[in-house]
């Protein structure tokens, strides 16, 4: 079951498709996914709407103006170094340090509706979060077996 494709894996792929909303959906780590309106991953080899880095992504975008986020990053600093070193950029400090992905969350609550919708995945279901105006909506335990990681889902509307 564990599958780099994020999206691929079937009771996720089902998570996202029963929570998407209409409107302007953003994808900031697209890779192959292509459920968003508008795309974003580093690695050009997507055909992604932008081959950005994510948080430069982010800010292109005006106050208000996103009803949804699908915010699938690396979920870990070894995971962002292999993707920055395997595209021949430089892995600065930054995106690995935990204030990267404060910053992420800080431009994601800008730019997210009153309403709107992020679904994130990772290693724990601490999304988005209260302190940038989400309130945890539903969580999804997806069970990878043996000794791979779990995959948690946290869907979350912005209050």
């Amino acid at each position: 079951m564990p599958n780099k494709n994020t999206f691929k894996i079937k009771p996720i792929k089902e998570f996202i498709h029963n929570n998407l909303t209409d409107g302007i959906i953003i994808d900031p780590f697209a890779n192959c996914n292509k459920i968003a309106t508008v795309t974003n991953d580093l690695d050009p080899q997507y055909n992604t709407d932008y081959c950005l880095d994510a948080l430069e992504f982010l800010r292109i975008f005006d106050d208000s103006s996103v009803d949804m986020v699908l915010y699938d990053p690396p979920y870990s600093p070894r995971q962002v170094s292999e993707c920055y070193t395997k595209l021949g950029k430089t892995v600065n400090m930054e995106t690995t340090q935990a204030s990267y992905w404060t910053n992420h969350k800080k431009e994601i609550s800008r730019i997210v509706k009153s309403g709107g919708r992020v679904i994130t995945f990772g290693w724990n279901s601490g999304g988005i979060g209260k302190k940038y105006g989400f309130e945890i909506k539903k969580i999804l335990l997806v069970a990878h077996g043996g000794w791979h990681n779990d995959t948690i889902c946290t869907l979350e509307i912005k209050i």
